[in-house]
């Protein structure tokens, strides 16, 4: 079996543990910026096995250059799509802020009456 037969490369910016839809990307940034052991990474995601786990560290190591490339690229995606959400919440998000700033008011109103009482 080759390395690449674990991975199904979808795109340039998109390569996934063959029979899952998780990224190389998730497995890697839990390695390297987490410092997670390969152990605990299949632990975390039921659908991989510790053999894909290992296999996606390999990719990584011989393909350094190249991988780190594509992490880099994920993360500054990441940080863009984060930074839009911020600036453009769903309504969704919106309720839920609502809800918890409301949550907020009615529990520091509750610690004044206990202080008080």
């Amino acid at each position: 079996m080759q390395l690449e037969d674990y991975f199904d490369f979808l795109s340039v910016d998109d390569i996934r543990i063959k029979g899952t839809r998780i990224g190389i990307e998730t497995i890697l940034y839990d390695y390297i910026h987490r410092a997670r052991t390969p152990e605990e990474i299949a632990e975390t995601y039921p659908s991989l096995n510790l053999e894909q786990v290992y296999a996606t560290i390999l990719y990584y190591l011989h393909n350094k250059e190249m991988v780190s490339q594509y992490i880099a690229d994920w993360l500054e995606w990441s940080h863009q799509q984060l930074k839009a959400q911020q600036l453009n919440p769903s309504t969704s998000a919106l309720r839920l802020r609502k809800l918890r700033a409301e949550q907020k008011v009615m529990k520091k109103a509750d610690d004044s009456q206990i202080s008080i009482g």
